[in-house]
């Protein structure tokens, strides 16, 4: 009888070590990238809200910067859906796009919208409402 037991109780640490060692392996040939995703930070115009109601100043100049994992040359920024140029000034923690916006936008509402991919491929997207005051 105490024989039983010490062979049950042996084949169950058998049993527990083996399923230890299939939920350690894992497969050498795959290797999963992961993908930071480009952040914007310190848009530079005052972003329009209902109670403040802030403008800015016609063809204000527009700075922002995204994050250095980001590809500048992918980056499309647009205003009112009309493509707007920019400068690009890089260091190795960040990349600051300066714009300059156009004076048909004086006087009105202006959705500045702003795409990049990051270098390893995933991309994302920022937008700005402003309001421009009247000339």
């Amino acid at each position: 009888m105490r024989t039983i037991k010490v062979l049950k109780a042996g084949l169950l640490i058998a049993a527990i070590l083996s399923n230890g060692a299939a939920f350690a392996y894992s497969s050498e040939g795959e290797t999963e990238e992961i993908c930071k995703k480009p952040k914007f930070m310190n848009f530079s115009l005052p972003v329009y809200k209902a109670p403040e109601k802030t403008e800015v100043a016609p063809e204000s100049e527009l700075t922002f910067m995204i994050s250095p994992w980001s590809d500048p040359k992918t980056l499309k920024l647009t205003a009112k859906n009309q493509n707007l140029p920019f400068t690009v000034e890089t260091t190795s923690s960040f990349h600051r796009i300066k714009a300059k916006l156009p004076a048909a936008f004086n006087g009105s509402f202006v959705r500045i919208n702003a795409s990049v991919k990051a270098v390893l491929g995933c991309d994302d997207q920022m937008g700005w409402l402003v309001k421009v005051a009247q000339k």
